[in-house]
């Protein structure tokens, strides 16, 4: 599936390194070029904290507690959200990503809220090199791990977040509904949007197939970006925590348990041990 897009690449494609055949990059590497600095700026206006808190409400706070996490590994930290939420709310937190342009965004967003991050720039396929100790829960979020675009990637990143689990861990990873882009389907299908949710800011995909979505995003002041993803299949991913060792895996549609077509799904698994010889639960 093609959509229309202009026929000249803007000056921001140039200094995101797509070169003139953008739809080709498909390297899990590529993600550092992408998110230069100019982009990282703004991707606050993309996200909207006040409207994003409201869409997922306590959502991820509820969960973590419910299951009885106070250490977090925010893997994905972006520029701050989530980590400086979970500080808020008396967490003990460590914030992760691949991007410095994004750590040092989200370094500054926490100090202006007099908070400090502790922050660590890592590869998820080598967490463990750069990340110490064991945590209650890992968060994935912010459709991050689509950045992956190898199987053995996937395979690599998810092992590593299993192994810095404690033994009843808990990891939550999101993603978009590429499902339904794949079939056809719109970016946002209810018209109201719980995780971009920025007013100032036109987000859509310019190309999709089996190994690629490409979005772009254009913000109000004429800047235009691109972000090159793998679209994650629901199935797919449940398979693949099951495969790597998660032996509990719950699923959410756009934070409800309804999975009533939505935008984004949120998967929970747990690493705890089943001592039955039931198959995991997924």
């Amino acid at each position: 599936m093609t959509f229309v897009r202009d026929s000249k690449f803007s000056s921001t494609d140039d200094a995101q390194r797509f070169g003139d055949l953008p739809e080709t990059v498909r390297e899990t590497d590529h993600y550092q070029q992408e998110y230069i600095e100019q982009f990282a700026d703004r991707w606050d206006r993309l996200i909207d904290w006040q409207a994003r808190a409201k869409a997922e409400g306590d959502f991820f706070v509820r969960l973590l507690r419910e299951h009885g996490a106070k250490r977090v590994l925010d893997v994905a930290t972006g520029t701050g959200f989530h980590s400086i939420r979970l500080l808020q709310e008396g967490f003990d937190v460590v914030s992760a990503d691949g991007s410095p342009n994004m750590l040092a965004r989200a370094f500054k967003n926490a100090r202006d809220q007099g908070l400090l991050l502790r922050t660590a720039q890592a590869d998820w396929r080598f967490l463990n090199r750069d990340i110490h100790g064991q945590y209650d829960a890992v968060i994935c979020l912010g459709n991050s791990f689509t950045h992956l675009f190898r199987e053995r990637d996937r395979r690599k990143s998810l092992a590593e977040y299993y192994a810095v689990l404690k033994h009843n861990g808990l990891l939550i990873l999101d993603h978009r509904n590429y499902d339904r882009l794949l079939e056809g389907g719109s970016a946002v299908g209810n018209g109201k949007a719980t995780v971009y949710c920025g007013s100032d800011v036109e987000v859509g995909p310019e190309h999709v197939d089996d190994g690629l979505a490409r979005f772009r995003y254009s913000f109000s002041d004429g800047s235009t970006y691109h972000l090159n993803m793998f679209p994650l299949r629901y199935d797919y991913v449940r398979r693949l925590m099951g495969e790597v060792g998660f032996q509990t895996i719950n699923s959410y549609g756009d934070y409800e348990h309804s999975h009533n077509n939505p935008d984004f799904y949120v998967h929970v698994a747990q690493k705890a041990y089943r001592f039955d010889d039931e198959p995991p639960q997924i």
